[in-house]
């Protein structure tokens, strides 16, 4: 019986090309929104995780308490003791001390008088160290535009807007204005060894990246780090995870009467992040739900006027002494198939659509040139198992729900009423 129908369907495209058509349209965009939005929403995760607070972050308890001051004359001491810790106690995790600081960037002209002066956002992070992870973690090395990558203490690397708008080209001398741990100014002259670009628009404007042990010894912070980042080794963020490890870090180490005592805390935590978080997702799944109800909706009028519109066939089949169910339970079918075909043509071409996205991404950079999210130039779609569950099921169920609602109608007809409108 279910072979007879579905020939029935592929040779009247009356009862089935229009309706397939229309479920194929509505589930490719859901299939491609959600994988657009999953895609962004990961891009800013794992941004601000690489360049700002690591999948989770050790700092000590007033640190924490000021993050977005950057308040390195609270930072941690002893870093090397702690880091090899926690590098013993939590092998899963890749860890690696980091120092952020501000400063101006003093650039000389001929006669060693101050050509250029423009503020900065530095890193020190470590650049010489054999088996440093922040390589592959800020991604150096594919990031180099001009000159070569920091060999020996005392070399520098600037971002490429920065440079460009400084004037200054590699192997010249750059003067680092800022102060030490302990409030005083400092003075280091460093060599711009070349020029970086993250495409991220805030740190390609006025980032500068620095070897560890050099900023450690121009703001006095020997043995010292603001803070100690963490990252799977996956380098996804998983968040039960990171929940877990940080409340068992912190019930270890953490002492609530000390105010230098080490705390961790996740990348949701840090700097009102976790705010940020829920406001994206809620705003991701409010535009998704939107757009399910919608699309359902559409598709659920489908069904009900493609059943309406063989009211005639259905009473010509009751009075030809066909069962009221079968009639039923026949529409039932016929509509599941459409939808299952409808929607498995819309969920392929819509990952096809959004894997290309993934594999090339999108420019949005000329719409981020000032702003302040920490999140990439290139968006890049991401195709998930629930990417192909999202648009497939509500595509399946509203034309099936159409069909039966409308369906119910076929059990209030009357014998009495087919010869008038069947014009008989």
């Amino acid at each position: 019986m279910n072979w007879f129908l579905l020939k029935g369907l592929l040779r009247d495209r009356s009862r089935s090309l229009f309706p397939v058509i229309i479920v194929a349209a509505g589930v490719t965009l859901t299939v491609f929104l959600h994988a657009w939005l999953a895609g962004a929403l990961s891009s800013m995760i794992q941004t601000t995780a690489h360049y700002k607070t690591g999948h989770v972050g050790v700092m000590t308890r007033t640190y924490a308490e000021k993050t977005d001051q950057i308040p390195n004359d609270l930072a941690l001491l002893g870093v090397d003791t702690l880091l090899a810790a926690l590098r013993k106690e939590y092998p899963d995790l890749r860890w690696t001390p980091r120092i952020t600081f501000g400063g101006l960037l003093d650039i000389p002209d001929d006669m060693g008088e101050t050509k250029e002066q423009v503020p900065v956002s530095g890193m020190g992070v470590d650049l010489l160290s054999a088996n440093s992870p922040e390589w592959n973690i800020l991604n150096i090395g594919p990031a180099l535009v001009q000159g070569q990558l920091p060999k020996r203490r005392g070399e520098i690397l600037i971002a490429e807007g920065l440079a460009g708008k400084l004037h200054i080209h590699p192997g010249q001398t750059a003067t680092l204005i800022s102060s030490t741990m302990y409030g005083s100014m400092t003075f280091v002259n460093f060599t711009f060894a070349g020029t970086v670009r993250f495409g991220v628009g805030p740190m390609d404007r006025s980032a500068i990246i620095a070897d560890l042990s050099d900023v450690q010894a121009a703001m006095d912070m020997t043995d010292g780090a603001g803070m100690i980042l963490g990252f799977f080794r996956d380098d996804l963020y998983h968040e039960d995870l990171a929940d877990q490890l940080t409340a068992r870090f912190n019930a270890r180490y953490t002492n609530a009467s000390a105010k230098f005592s080490p705390i961790m805390g996740t990348l949701r935590q840090q700097s009102g992040l976790s705010d940020y978080l829920d406001l994206v997702r809620f705003i991701s799944n409010a535009i998704m739900g939107i757009f399910l109800a919608a699309m359902s909706i559409v598709l659920w009028n489908a069904g009900l006027t493609g059943s309406l519109r063989r009211y005639g066939e259905i009473g010509l089949r009751l009075a030809l002494g066909e069962d009221k169910g079968h009639v039923y339970r026949s529409m039932i079918v016929e509509s599941l198939m459409i939808g299952i075909a409808g929607s498995l043509i819309g969920t392929m071409i819509g990952a096809a659509f959004a894997y290309y996205l993934q594999v090339h991404g999108f420019d949005i950079g000329s719409m981020m040139k000032n702003g302040s999210l920490m999140i990439t130039d290139i968006i890049r779609a991401k195709v998930e198992p629930l990417t192909l569950v999202v648009g497939f099921l509500p595509g399946v169920l509203a034309t099936l729900f159409g069909s039966a609602i409308s369906g119910i109608g076929i059990y209030k007809r009357q014998t009495s009423q087919l010869f008038k409108e069947l014009e008989a």
